[in-house]
C-alpha cells in the first residue's frame, strides 16, 4: 500500500513523501492516527501544496525551536530522591519529571521529545538531549542528588539532652 505521510514519523519518512507500507501498517496504525492518507491521483495533486506549505511550517518551527535551544541550554534541573549506599536510586527520573520540571519553569515541552533512552536511576550529573525539531536538539543539565533523611541526620548528632551514665551507679527511674 502506498500512503502520502502527514507528518514525519520515525524509521518510516518525513512529511509529504511518499511510502510504501505493508497494508496493515497503513490500515491500523498510520490512517486512523491521521499520520498519513493513501497515496491516490488526487492526493497526489495534492501533495505538492502540502509540501510547499510544510517547508515554511518546518522552517518557523526551526526558527523557533534554534531560540528555545539558546534558553534551555543554561538550564540545570535539580531532582532529590532517595538512595541507597551504592548511590543507586529507589525510584528514578523519568521524561514526565523533566517536563513537569521544565513546566515549572515556563517551558512547555512534551516529554515525548525528551530523549532519555531509559529513566535515570542513579545519582549524578546527565547531559539531556530534547529533540526540539529534527535538526534541532537541545541538552539540558539533570543533576539527581540524594535526599537528607531525618533519621540520619539525627544519628550524627550527639544526644545532649540525656547525661552519661557514671559506672557504678544506678540508672534514673523516670
Amino acid at each position: 500500500m502506498e500512503v502520502i505521510l502527514r507528518e514525519d514519523v520515525p524509521n518510516l519518512g518525513l512529511r509529504g513523501e511518499v511510502v510504501k507500507v505493508a497494508d496493515g501498517y497503513g490500515r491500523n496504525y498510520l490512517l486512523p492516527r491521521k499520520m498519513a492518507m493513501q497515496a491516490t491521483e488526487a492526493n497526489k495533486a495534492v501533495i505538492e501544496q502540502m509540501k510547499a506549505a510544510a517547508e515554511r511550517r518546518s522552517a518557523t518551527e526551526k526558527a523557533q525551536a534554534e531560540a528555545l535551544v539558546t534558553k534551555l541550554d543554561p538550564i540545570v534541573l535539580s531532582f532529590t530522591r532517595r538512595a541507597g549506599e551504592a548511590g543507586h536510586l529507589f525510584g528514578s527520573v523519568t521524561s514526565a519529571d523533566i517536563a513537569s520540571d521544565l513546566a515549572s519553569q515556563g517551558f512547555e515541552i512534551d516529554r515525548r521529545k525528551i530523549q532519555l533512552g531509559e529513566p535515570l536511576k542513579s545519582l549524578g550529573e546527565f547531559k539531556v538531549a530534547i529533540r526540539l525539531h529534527r535538526e534541532v536538539t537541545a541538552r539540558v543539565t539533570v543533576k539527581v542528588l540524594a535526599e537528607v533523611e531525618e533519621g540520619a541526620a539525627a544519628k550524627t548528632e550527639p544526644a545532649a539532652a540525656e547525661p552519661a551514665a557514671v559506672p557504678g551507679e544506678a540508672p534514673a527511674a523516670e
